[in-house]
């Protein structure tokens, strides 16, 4: 059996940037699938990981970072979402969740070898963190009721993607198999 992990991509966020009012809609819907999978990720003791873009502000942690969209504008997308203590937190500055951040040895520590990504944006992060995780040799599942996206036909291309090109299983947030 693989240990898997979830992955919760860029969902802490204060939409303030320049593609939030095309991004805003899709994240609506798409909150409450990433609500469900954390529920059952918790539920069935997988650990939830939140990786996280920093949004420029180089001194800034999770708490600071949390803190900060539950302030905003949007926080009625970022609450139910919120990190308990068992969550872990990887803090990123670019599109892929692996550039440049320790989440490849977190989960080689954690003995993961499979990664369910949700989040935002589809057409970004979720396939440019798809690609890298395959590459680093871990089989992926994207819940696509899950994640977000700024532009529905870049998204449903990257969803066909990631199953084509990555074997990724792309699947739905309440039958996406959590345990390997």
């Amino acid at each position: 059996m693989r240990k898997t992990a979830l992955i919760v991509i860029d969902m802490i966020n204060t939409y303030d940037h320049a593609d939030a009012g095309l991004l805003l809609p899709s994240a609506r819907e798409a909150v409450p699938g990433v609500v469900r999978l954390i529920e059952r990720a918790r539920a069935e003791d997988i650990p939830v990981v939140y990786v996280n873009d920093n949004f420029g502000e180089w001194r800034s942690h999770h708490g600071e970072i949390l803190d900060k969209a539950l302030s905003g504008a949007h926080a009625d997308l970022v609450e139910p979402l919120r990190p308990d203590d068992r969550s872990l937190f990887v803090v990123k500055a670019r599109h892929s969740i692996f550039y440049e951040t320790p989440l490849a040895y977190l989960l080689t520590q954690l003995g993961v070898e499979r990664v369910v990504l949700c989040g935002q944006v589809t057409e970004q992060c979720v396939l440019y963190s798809a690609l890298d995780a395959h590459i680093r040799h871990l089989d992926v599942a994207v819940a696509r009721d899950a994640v977000a996206h700024i532009h529905w036909d870049l998204a449903d291309a990257a969803l066909r993607m990631m199953e084509r090109n990555m074997a990724a299983e792309v699947g739905w947030a309440d039958t996406l198999a959590l345990s390997g």
